[in-house]
This record gives C-alpha cells, sequence and structure tokens, in this order.
C-alpha cells in the first residue's frame, strides 16, 4: 500500500517536476509527468473517499479491485465522489488534463506546444487543490 500521506508528497513532486521539465523547454516530458501528478492525486482522493489508509500497489492488493489498477484518468474520477463538481465547476481545467495517457511516452518530441504544456500545468495545479 501507498499511504495517503506518500500519495500528497509524489503528485506534488511530479508536478514540481513537470514544472522543471516546462522551465528547460522540455515541454512533452513535462505533459508526461503532469498527467501522473493527477493521477495520483485522483488516487489520494479515491482513498479519503472511501476511508483506505492508502491505495493498492501490489497484484495482490489489487485482486478484489481491479477496476482501480488503471490509469485512466475518467474511471478514477469516477470513484472519488466529485465527479459531478469536477465536471460542472472545473471542466475547462479538467478537459484541459483529462485527456493525458501514459502511453504518451511513445510520442515524438514536439508533440506538446508550449502554450499547451503551460495550460495543462496551471489546470493541475488548481485541481491538485479540490483533490
Amino acid at each position: 500500500m501507498i499511504s495517503i500521506s506518500d500519495l500528497k508528497l509524489i503528485s506534488e513532486a511530479r508536478l514540481i517536476d513537470a514544472e522543471s521539465l516546462f522551465d528547460s523547454g522540455r515541454y512533452d516530458g513535462a505533459a508526461y509527468l503532469c498527467g501522473y501528478s493527477i493521477e495520483i492525486a485522483l488516487k489520494r482522493k479515491i482513498c479519503k473517499t472511501l476511508k483506505w489508509h492508502g491505495f493498492p500497489s501490489s497484484n495482490n492488493e489489487f485482486e478484489k479491485i481491479k477496476s482501480l489498477k488503471t490509469h485512466d484518468l475518467d474511471v478514477l474520477l469516477s470513484f472519488t465522489g466529485i465527479e459531478e463538481e469536477m465536471k460542472s465547476t472545473f471542466l475547462t481545467e479538467w478537459s484541459l488534463v483529462s485527456n493525458w495517457n501514459p502511453e504518451n511516452r511513445y510520442n515524438l518530441s514536439g508533440t506538446v506546444s508550449e502554450n499547451d504544456i503551460n495550460q495543462m500545468i496551471q489546470s493541475a495545479k488548481t485541481l491538485m487543490k479540490i483533490l
């Protein structure tokens, strides 16, 4: 299990990493890590909503909850208890981050523009406050 407090630290660290890559002009890597920051924040919110002490991290721990072994941000959001609020109050921000996919790691450099990742990072910062 990954503790709730560790999930918070990890999600914040990934966002800081994304900002560092952005500042270095490494926009594709910044987008990749920015997406992970939101994924981990969503998993933390799921733990809080379900009153879990941590999020599963091994295959054995996922045995009974395989639907949570995903990187799909929309699926994870559906387990947080705040999907309606997120999509009504923060639709613009959610739209800018929810298209993230870990498979983007295989994209060639130059796929993500400076403006796109800047908006994604700003949106992630906003969303992290409610997650």
